[in-house]
């Protein structure tokens, strides 16, 4: 006997594998366009497609009757490389905005890490690392 709920993850599991397929993967449905390649995931209006960029999936992108979109901004492209292009030239900027935002964390923040989560670097900064005594009393 087969319950519902086995027949559901079942489905489930078929629809991930579908979603989940590599541009390479021969059942793949590939559109490549000048330095992209798009793979189709589903929908019917709008059609969903994972935009990789050399072997790197940078996003997703749709297929609407009339145009194109990308979800990262609200405008409408006529033709598929234009909102992958769209896509793309957002995530660099997203990707150099977060890097020059970022601090480093303190040496303080570090000890409170994991000995494991630490990097060589967070290492060699610890080493060097001489903590301000402040208002210390003796128990």
């Amino acid at each position: 006997m087969i319950s519902p709920l086995s027949l559901e993850q079942t489905q489930l599991k078929e629809s991930l594998d579908k979603i989940l397929l590599s541009p390479t993967d021969p059942s793949a449905e590939v559109t490549e366009i000048p330095g992209y390649k798009l793979v189709y995931v589903n929908g019917a209006c709008p059609r969903n497609y994972r935009v990789y960029k050399a072997d790197s999936m940078i996003g997703v992108i749709f297929q609407h009757i009339t145009h194109w979109s990308n979800g990262v901004d609200s405008l409408r492209y006529a033709e598929p490389i234009d909102a992958a292009v769209g896509l793309d030239g957002f995530m660099n900027v997203a990707r150099i905005s977060r890097t020059a935002t970022e601090q480093p964390p303190t040496e303080e923040e570090l000890l409170d890490k994991e000995f494991d989560a630490l990097t060589f670097e967070d290492w060699e900064r610890l080493k060097k690392y001489v903590p301000q005594v402040k208002d210390l009393v003796a128990a």
